[in-house]
């Protein structure tokens, strides 16, 4: 009778467009590991340009040395990791330009990186970014509207807390 009393208020954290381009399901990605979410579910965008922005308010936790990935942890604990294209850990940094450091805090107006679309292409890879939750068992729901066109700092959605 009063299991409304028993309920924990859900958080829900809202989440924006990392770039400029067109917001995809992360099983559309030509990459088995995003696209069967063996790291995690979450979504992809395939750039207009090559400008990348924080998806969430958070802490820089983990950069990698050859500049493809960056991973985040918003102040609730969801730990996001983001990656530029497919297959470009093996271009050693080259296409890439990161400007934050591991311990800053960032906001969806926070540019992190940029990436030479050109480059990439030239090089035979895929540069489609992916944001990816890596810890599932934190996140009871993520809702994201994909197949459209969106801008930077754009909201795309939500992610819901256990």
């Amino acid at each position: 009778m009063f299991d409304f009393l028993k309920r924990k208020n859900k958080h829900k954290e809202e989440l924006y467009a990392i770039a400029e381009g067109t917001l995809i399901p992360l099983e559309e990605v030509p990459d088995e590991v995003f696209s069967s979410k063996m790291m995690g579910d979450g979504f992809a965008i395939r750039p207009a340009n090559g400008e990348i922005y924080a998806p969430l308010n958070g802490t820089i936790k983990t950069l990698f040395p050859t500049k493809h990935a960056v991973g985040i942890e918003s102040e609730n604990g969801i730990e996001v990791l983001l990656h530029f294209g497919i297959d470009t850990v093996e271009l050693e940094g080259k296409p890439f330009e990161v400007y934050v450091q591991e311990g800053d805090q960032v906001t969806k107006d926070t540019k992190l990186a940029t990436m030479n679309l050109e480059e990439i292409a030239e090089a035979g890879k895929n540069s489609e970014l992916m944001v990816i939750f890596t810890n599932p068992g934190q996140i009871e729901e993520l809702s994201i509207h994909p197949n459209h066109t969106v801008s930077v700092k754009e909201s795309i959605g939500e992610i819901t807390l256990n």
